[in-house]
């Protein structure tokens, strides 16, 4: 696995977190999968709850760091997975 890209998401997750603690939820980074690639995070917080928290990853942290670190990548929210089984 590239070291270099697991950092530079991390660091784009870390810029983006003060936007989402400002309304009182945080992300959480999981891990990367290389090979699907895809982004791994939690929404903790009121952003877990949130019924507006598909769009805040989609249009506000998967496409920052698609922006940032890698066009291809697709950031998958492991709460709602796992809500489903």
């Amino acid at each position: 696995m590239s070291v270099e890209k697991e950092n530079a998401i991390k660091d784009a997750i870390n810029a983006i977190r003060p936007a989402l603690q400002n309304d009182g939820g945080d992300i959480e980074y999981i891990s990367y999968d290389e090979e699907a690639k895809n982004v791994h995070v939690r929404l903790v917080g009121a952003c877990a709850g949130c019924p507006m928290s598909q769009l805040t990853l989609t249009n506000g942290v998967q496409r920052y760091i698609r922006e940032t670190v890698d066009r291809e990548l697709t950031v998958v929210n492991d709460n709602q997975v796992s809500s489903y089984f």
